[in-house]
């Protein structure tokens, strides 16, 4: 499914730099943005170009489908809890693996 919502767009970008440790000013210059319009493009009140939106794709290193589509959202999800996981202590995810039991049981 596309998403078509500024807003929503302006969070994964948000969400996608921030992981990446990068700031606006320096995604902007990658992107060869002004820091106000990618500002702007991450708080979802502007329209960008098509042009814009693959250089700023470029600029993170993501893929378009990686921003428009809801799946590929709900594939980073599972890669951040992959990562989150992965630096936890084995008592906590064996505590982590009974209590995702417990709740798929509850979906039954």
């Amino acid at each position: 499914m596309l998403i078509f919502d500024t807003r929503d767009i302006g969070n994964r970008l948000l969400a996608i730099r921030k992981k990446m440790g990068l700031t606006q000013a320096e995604v902007a210059e990658i992107a060869g943005l002004s820091d106000r319009t990618y500002a702007d493009i991450e708080r979802g009140s502007v329209n960008m170009r098509t042009e814009t939106f693959l250089k700023i794709c470029q600029a993170l290193s993501v893929t378009p489908d990686e921003i428009l589509t809801k799946k590929a959202i709900s594939e980073n999800k599972q890669n951040e809890l992959f990562e989150r996981l992965s630096k936890c202590s084995p008592k906590e995810k064996e505590t982590a693996l009974s209590i995702l039991e417990v709740y798929l049981k509850s979906l039954i």
